[in-house]
């Protein structure tokens, strides 16, 4: 029971994170500049491959129904983060590395521990959905996911750079890109 319990926490966790990200995408700022689609593809690519090596676990896992739990909570844990970081950043979000018209370099509510908290969030879903699956190929999805994350992250960081140069490189020295006071 357990197991079906944690399964559909964290596949309800999922859900409700792209229902949120559908639902509040049509209230952000317009863009001013946008990357190339070669760019973008540096980053999605493995991001859709770590997503698709994730998610292609069979029914049996040979984790135990409390590492399920533990994952289920994990997953849960992210997603309230990335929830609270996107609701945060408002209408500066995008879902591909944009500027927006007025954007704001935001440093307030999760931005003040790390950097980039949608992506700490998300990470924390993707770990607690490999633990749940408990396979190889669910850590290497996540190592990949890992990836694509931190390539999305490095072009981000120059974008901000060049648009925010006397006060994103304070910024920068001060709070970290991912996990509080670690990365």
């Amino acid at each position: 029971m357990l197991t079906i319990v944690s399964n559909l926490t964290i596949l309800a966790c999922w859900l409700i994170l792209f229902a949120y990200w559908i639902a509040k995408g049509r209230g952000v700022k317009p863009v001013v500049e946008q990357q190339s689609r070669a760019a973008t593809r540096t980053y999605r690519i493995p991001l859709l491959l770590g997503g698709i090596l994730l998610w292609a676990h069979l029914r049996y896992s040979p984790v135990t129904q409390l590492w399920r739990a533990f994952g289920a909570a994990a997953c849960a844990a992210g997603l309230l983060v990335a929830v609270w970081a996107r609701r945060t950043l408002a209408g500066n979000w995008s879902r591909s590395v944009t500027f927006k018209q007025g954007h704001e370099l935001v440093q307030a509510g999760p931005y003040r521990f790390a950097r980039h908290p949608i992506y700490t969030g998300m990470l924390l879903m993707c770990s607690g959905s490999a633990i749940a699956g408990g396979r190889l190929h669910c850590w290497l999805g996540f190592l990949i996911i890992c990836a694509g994350f931190w390539i999305k992250l490095r072009q981000e960081e120059s974008l901000m750079l060049r648009h925010f140069p006397d006060g994103y490189p304070s910024y920068r020295a001060r709070v970290k890109a991912l996990v509080p006071f670690v990365i």
